[in-house]
C-alpha cells in the first residue's frame, strides 16, 4: 500500500483512507438508483442501467485510483444522463441508441485531448484566485444539494393565474415532515461527532441517520427484503451504438453539449476539491491532472459501450477529502464498494436522500476554507471569484459558475489593462464560452 499510494508522503494512512472512501461512496451511492431512473425514461433497461452504472463507475474510479493516484470517485453524471433521456431522446425524438453513439464520440474525443495534454491545458489555465473561488462554489453547491434533497429548502416558484412565475426561487420546505425532519436530526448527530472530533463522523452520521429513519418511516425496508443480489444482465444495453445519424447537425450539437458540460464539470471538481485539499502543487496546478483526466475519459467511453451516459469525476469526493482522503486508496475503497454495491443492491438503495443529506451540507462547510484566501481587494479577481462561487448553486451547475467567473476576468482585465495576466488559452476558452452562448 505505501508503495502503490505514497501514503506517509501524503500524511495519511490505511484506516483514514477506507474510511474516506466508504464515506465517499455512501454519499454518491444515490447514482445507482437515480441514474437508472433518469435513462430508463428513455426506453432502457432499468436493471440493465444498475449493472452498467457500477460497472463504469468501479473501471473509472479504479484508473483514478492507481494510475493518478487521486482521493476521487467517478460515475455517470447528474445533468448529462438529463439531458441524455429528456432531451436528447424524448424532445428531440432520437433513440437512446444515438444518444449513447454521442457518449461514445464524446469519450473518444475526450481520450484524445487528455493525450495531447489539451485538457490539463485548460485545467492549469485557471487563475489561481478563481480555483480557491471553484471550491468555495463547489461548496455551496453541495450544501445546497444537500438541502434540496432533504426537503429542507425547495423551490417556491410556481404558475399563477395569468400563466407566469411567482413566488420565492426557493423556499423553506416542510421540515416537519419526515425526510427534513430526519436530514436536520442527521446533521445535529453528524455536526456533533465532527466537533469531537471523531475520525469518519460523515460515514457513521450516515448510518445513524439511515437506522433512525426506520422508526420514522423514511428508510423503507422492501417486502420479501434480502441483502444479497445477482447484478442484472447488460444484455438489453450493452453495445447498442447506432451509426445511422453520426454526420447530422443534430449530433453535432448534442456532442458539443456533452463535451462542454463534462469538460468544464470535472475540471472544476478536480480544481475545488484539490485546493480544499491542498494537494494543488506550487505552480497551482492539480497533481496527475493528465491521469485524472484520462480517467473520465475511460470511464465515458467504456460507460457508453455498456449503455450509460457521461461519466465524470463526482463533487461527492469533497466528502472523503474531509474525512482525510488523500491517495488513491481512497478512491480503491470507493471502488470497491460499488463492486460490493453490484451484490447488495437492495441494502444500498435503502439508504434515503435525507441521510446523506447531512453529509454534503456539512462538506460545503469544509469547502468554504479558500475563501479566507481571495483577493478581496483587487476587484478584477474579486468580482469573478465572486461569480464563480455565487452562480454556481444558483444555476446549478458547476460549468455555469466557470462560465461567468472566466468570461468576466478576461473582460474586467482588459477593460482595466491588465491584458498581461490573461494567457492565450483563456482568450480562447473565453471565446469558446461566447459562442457557446450564443447557439444556446
Amino acid at each position: 500500500m505505501e508503495r502503490v499510494f505514497k501514503l506517509s508522503e501524503n500524511n495519511t494512512n490505511i484506516k483514514t483512507e477506507i474510511i474516506a472512501g466508504i464515506t465517499t461512496f455512501m454519499t454518491m451511492a444515490y447514482i445507482l438508483i437515480v441514474n437508472p431512473s433518469i435513462l430508463s425514461a428513455a426506453g432502457m433497461d432499468f436493471g440493465a442501467l444498475f449493472t452498467a452504472t457500477a460497472l463504469s463507475s468501479i473501471i473509472a474510479t479504479l484508473v483514478m485510483a492507481f494510475y493518478a493516484n487521486l482521493p476521487f470517485a467517478l460515475a455517470p453524471a447528474m445533468g448529462p444522463n438529463a439531458f441524455f433521456a429528456f432531451t436528447v431522446v424524448l424532445t428531440m425524438g432520437y433513440s437512446w441508441e444515438f444518444a449513447l453513439t454521442a457518449v461514445f464520440l464524446e469519450g473518444i474525443i475526450f481520450l484524445i485531448l487528455t493525450f495531447f495534454n489539451i485538457r490539463e491545458a485548460i485545467l492549469n489555465s485557471i487563475p489561481m484566485q478563481l480555483k480557491k473561488a471553484v471550491s468555495v462554489g463547489i461548496g455551496l453547491f453541495i450544501a445546497f444539494l444537500g438541502l434540496v434533497n432533504s426537503g429542507i429548502v425547495i423551490s417556491g416558484k410556481f404558475i399563477n393565474d395569468q400563466g407566469q412565475l411567482d413566488g420565492l426561487p426557493v423556499s423553506i420546505g416542510h421540515i416537519s415532515s419526515g425526510p427534513a425532519l430526519l436530514a436536520i436530526i442527521g446533521l445535529i448527530i453528524t455536526g456533533f461527532l465532527l466537533s469531537r472530533n471523531i475520525k469518519g463522523a460523515l460515514l457513521i452520521g450516515i448510518v445513524i441517520t439511515t437506522i433512525i429513519g426506520i422508526p420514522m418511516g423514511v428508510t423503507v425496508i422492501p417486502d420479501g427484503f434480502k441483502i444479497f443480489s445477482t447484478p442484472p444482465s447488460l444484455s438489453p444495453i450493452l453495445f447498442k451504438l447506432e451509426w445511422n445519424n453520426i454526420f447530422s447537425v443534430d449530433m453535432i450539437i448534442v456532442l458539443f453539449t456533452f463535451l462542454f458540460v463534462d469538460l468544464f464539470d470535472t475540471v472544476g471538481t478536480l480544481v475545488g476539491v484539490a485546493t480544499k485539499a491542498n494537494m494543488l502543487d506550487e505552480e497551482g496546478n492539480v497533481p496527475n491532472a493528465k491521469q485524472a483526466l484520462l480517467a473520465d475519459a475511460i470511464g465515458t467511453t467504456v460507460g457508453a459501450l455498456f449503455g450509460t451516459s457521461t461519466v465524470s469525476t463526482f463533487v461527492e469526493s469533497a466528502a472523503g477529502v474531509a474525512d482525510g482522503g488523500r491517495t488513491g486508496l481512497t478512491a480503491l475503497s470507493t471502488a470497491i464498494m460499488f463492486i460490493i454495491a453490484l451484490f447488495l443492491s437492495p441494502l444500498f438503495i435503502m439508504i434515503p436522500s435525507a441521510a446523506t443529506a447531512p453529509a454534503l451540507i456539512l462538506v460545503g462547510l469544509f469547502m468554504m476554507s479558500p475563501i479566507k484566501e481571495i483577493d478581496f481587494d483587487d476587484l478584477t479577481e474579486a468580482i469573478p471569484a465572486f461569480l464563480t462561487i455565487i452562480m454556481m448553486p444558483l444555476t446549478y451547475s458547476i460549468s455555469e459558475g466557470i462560465v461567468f467567473g472566466i468570461l468576466s476576468y478576461v473582460i474586467l482585465k482588459l477593460l482595466n489593462g491588465k491584458q498581461k495576466q490573461i494567457t492565450p488559452l483563456l482568450y480562447v476558452i473565453s471565446f469558446l464560452f461566447i459562442v457557446k452562448i450564443v447557439l444556446g
